[in-house]
């Protein structure tokens, strides 16, 4: 591969060389953002994000995502509160959020579910009103556009996740975008433990650089992400085609979108349908379709956190439900028609088990 014969040819395997640096200004032009820093992984990138707002005391966050997200504020000795989710974005709801501000808060970490926009307008209103920094978990939002451009610009800081689960990835790989130059500096020491220059460390920093590989791997890959996309937006809307008559199945709605990047598939399956959500989830698994069940649990669920003060059940109602509900299906470039045709036939006898 000439990318893997350049890294070789370079004799630079790491600490932010050539692959890294092209990789960023790339990404940079792409997503329509100032300044990107790119990191191992996305918790890593998240957890340098919080140390770099210099973030105490209780951050307000959703309970309906990955564990990552609650887990970076632990490691930074942060508290999470969790707050209830809007029941059709599934984003945290800025109306539940205001109520549960206190002296200790310093900022809210709201994640763009499925990649679909937080209200990022509201959110702001209230961090402006109460001097509050807001990051962005865009794990799932690679690429996303609303009016304003690119879904990234929003926030003091927006986190993206490269895995190889993602829409772009880089097998394992991070990024922070950010605003100013001042801000890229400092997350670019965050990640190689905190040095300035060679005899000069400023930060209490972390080993988070992304390899040249995995740089290649991503420069590789970026040539050809609108086809990916493409590809992905065929599958949903055939997904779509065939699952809008099924009873009881509903679609997300994406259209607020300008830019939409289609990274995952999720369908809500409520009371009229035959089966609950786990019963259709274990009958697709029987049939070898890997569906997920992404958010379940909640994170409020899990052992770790129910001790926390707002992990009651009475104040997450709608985001238990959502847990309760929500069911992803697979999406992935080249999924053949066929097979989505197979899926759905699935879903459609599971609705009616007498046919």
């Amino acid at each position: 591969m000439p990318l893997l014969r350049q890294i070789w040819d370079s004799k630079v395997l790491t600490n932010m060389g050539p692959m890294h640096k092209e990789l960023e200004s790339r990404l940079c032009e792409y997503l329509g953002v100032e300044y990107i820093s790119l990191f191992n992984n996305g918790t890593i990138a998240l957890m340098a994000a919080l140390k770099c707002l210099e973030l105490t005391g209780e951050v307000i966050t959703t309970p309906y995502s990955f564990a990552a997200t609650s887990h970076s504020l632990i490691w930074q000795g942060l508290t999470p509160v969790f707050v209830d989710i809007d029941s059709e974005s599934l984003n945290i709801n800025p109306s539940c959020i205001e109520d549960e501000i206190t002296p200790s808060t310093t900022a809210i970490l709201a994640v763009h579910c499925y990649g679909i926009p937080c209200a990022t307008e509201e959110i702001k209103k209230i961090a402006d009103k109460y001097s509050l920094k807001v990051i962005y978990d865009a794990a799932h939002a690679f690429g996303v556009e609303c009016d304003c451009g690119s879904l990234l610009n929003h926030g003091d800081l927006s986190v993206l996740s490269l895995h190889a689960t993602k829409v772009f990835n880089t097998f394992e790989g991070g990024a922070v975008i950010c605003k100013d130059r001042e801000t890229k500096e400092k997350l670019d020491r965050l990640k190689s433990f905190g040095y300035a220059g060679e005899d000069c460390i400023l930060e209490v920093g972390i080993n988070g650089k992304m390899s040249e590989f995995n740089a290649a791997v991503g420069l590789a890959q970026l040539n050809h992400i609108d086809a990916v996309i493409d590809d992905r937006k065929r599958i949903a809307y055939s997904y779509k085609k065939h699952l809008e008559k099924i009873y009881g199945i509903e679609m997300l709605n994406t259209d607020k979108c300008k830019k939409y990047n289609y990274s995952y598939l999720p369908i809500r399956i409520d009371k009229s349908f035959c089966l609950d959500r786990d019963a259709l989830y274990k009958c697709l698994r029987e049939h070898g379709i890997h569906a997920r069940r992404y958010f379940y649990p909640l994170l409020s669920e899990l052992e770790i956190y129910r001790s926390f003060k707002h992990s009651s059940h009475g104040q997450l109602n709608v985001a238990l439900k959502a847990a309760s509900e929500m069911l992803c299906l697979p999406i992935y470039p080249g999924l053949l028609e066929e097979d989505i045709i197979r899926i759905c036939d699935v879903i459609r006898k599971a609705a009616t088990p007498n046919n």
